[in-house]
């Protein structure tokens, strides 16, 4: 199978996986505010956010270790590529048993920081349980799914997970419609979740040729300590809203947050999730050294990045409190229209996509030691500036506290890859901005005078959203061939040629 065939099996199950992630996702929330209340679903939120210490598994060693899979997979080298398979997977059960010891920990240490007015026995009973669930997840498949990522076969994992997604979701329904605790719930969604990395075992022993007895003599994955230490920086600065908001707030205001954020960070993720497969296609042009189209697919791809997000985001930010007002209409034991919380959470989400053309870039061509310290300044900063404007602001100022370390860490990776990679200025990273910021300011001014939401029903915010975006589009488009008009004109050129 060609490269243009997987990218565009994995770019559509990449979309249909977000779709329904983000579909789902409405839909489980929405249950368990009316079944359980805002502090449950608070509690759940947070528990879920101090877990995702598991994340490492899959993108801090885990983008080292795919790294270090594309070069034999273009050579078919199945000894070393059983190599790498072996070390993964005896370097994974090591991060279980941290994980297993940081899950004891938590049980004791957790209920005791939250403001909560659950016993600590509930609060620690659900924790174990969301934890089984993501080890099941992680822990029983990782290698694989890296495997078949880096083969640039991530359509397989996703089309698995998008079966396990509904299948937990209709699952999760029934139980809480017959009664079942938020326990029974939890600990349905963990035995569905183990299916996904079963499948995976069975394709990937079908399909690819690994020798499981392989000596090992010198260590095949390089930098994944580099790997480990840089993610934990990320999860800190993406995580460290959440954490302050439950040590520093309450589980209400942990609810509305975590509302929010459901929908601005599956709007990220579908971004995301739709160019997963350019990695692993980075990663084999540097590993057959394509210079020359690897800097033509940069081009592309930093040009339609900031495009997509301009559109998205600023969609996104004029219909977001509206469509929150609609889904908890009936919740009626905090407040949830915060409009602050939503400009503040769109920019900053805005902003952590911006980094994903240099991201990938930096990834695929393994430069984990080399770039870890920023991730570590982009942790400190966050941590710091989300504390403070916790305590002061409240809610917003957890967002503030995103804001600041994703447009450092965006800065950051600009920057290095001008230095050290493509050598690319950062001229171009500035107009984009620029224009960016153009885009959405004559945007909100436009719809400002044509589109009035209506807080009655979906159906309604939807009409008035699909307007908003449309002239959101037309206004980005036509700033964009009037600024732009050179760099669509180059873009557009080899692919006649092709």
């Amino acid at each position: 199978m060609g490269r243009k065939k997987k990218l565009l099996l994995n770019t559509v199950s990449g979309i249909s996986l977000q779709i329904t992630t983000v579909i789902c996702g409405f839909i489980l929330p929405r249950y368990t505010l009316s079944y359980f209340g805002s502090s449950v679903n608070g509690l759940v939120n947070s528990i879920t956010k101090f877990l995702s210490l598991i994340t490492l598994l899959d993108m801090g060693v885990g983008a080292v270790i795919q790294s270090a899979l594309y070069k034999p997979l273009a050579k078919k080298d199945n000894e070393q590529i059983s190599k790498i398979i072996k070390s993964a997977k005896k370097f994974f059960r090591r991060l279980a048993y941290i994980f297993i010891g940081y899950i004891a920990v938590l049980c004791f240490v957790f209920p005791t920081v939250i403001n909560s007015e659950y016993e600590p026995w509930f609060s620690a009973s659900l924790l174990v349980i969301i934890a089984i669930s993501n080890l099941a997840q992680y822990l029983f498949g990782i290698t694989n799914e890296l495997l078949l990522n880096a083969d640039q076969k991530t359509y397989i994992q996703t089309s698995l997970q998008i079966c396990t997604i509904m299948l937990n979701t209709v699952l999760a329904v029934v139980l809480m419609k017959n009664g079942a605790s938020i326990q029974t719930v939890k600990l349905a969604s963990a035995s569905v979740f183990v299916l996904r990395p079963l499948f995976q075992s069975i394709y990937v022993s079908k399909k690819y040729k690994l020798n499981k007895s392989i000596e090992i003599t010198e260590e095949p994955i390089k930098q994944k300590w580099n790997g480990f230490a840089q993610h934990m920086a990320t999860v800190v600065y993406e995580y460290a809203d959440i954490a302050a908001l439950t040590m520093f707030s309450t589980l209400k205001n942990v609810s509305v947050y975590s509302v929010y954020n459901l929908v601005v960070f599956g709007v990220r993720m579908l971004i995301m999730t739709a160019i997963n497969g350019l990695e692993s296609l980075f990663g084999n042009m540097f590993a057959n050294k394509e210079t020359k189209k690897l800097n033509r697919a940069f081009n592309t791809f930093e040009f339609a990045i900031h495009t997509v997000v301009t559109i998205v985001f600023t969609t996104a930010g004029l219909a977001l409190v509206p469509f929150i007002l609609i889904y908890t209409k009936n919740v009626t034991d905090t407040n949830y229209e915060n409009c602050m919380l939503a400009t503040i959470m769109c920019l900053a989400y805005a902003c952590g996509c911006l980094k994903l053309p240099y991201n990938t870039i930096i990834k695929a061509a393994g430069h984990f030691k080399q770039t870890q310290n920023g991730a570590f300044i982009a942790a400190g900063l966050t941590v710091v500036t989300t504390v403070i404007c916790v305590l002061k602001f409240g809610l917003a100022g957890a967002a503030v506290g995103t804001l600041v370390g994703m447009f450092f860490h965006t800065c950051y990776f600009v920057w290095y890859l001008r230095k050290n990679i493509l050598k690319r200025s950062a001229k171009f990273f500035v107009k984009y901005c620029i224009l960016d910021i153009l885009c959405a300011a004559a945007s909100v001014f436009a719809t400002k005078k044509l589109v009035t939401f209506s807080n009655s029903n979906y159906l309604s915010w939807g009409f008035c959203a699909l307007k908003t975006s449309l002239i959101v589009t037309a206004a980005t488009a036509l700033i964009s061939l009037i600024f732009n008009g050179k760099q669509i004109k180059e873009l557009v050129r080899p692919a006649k040629t092709n």
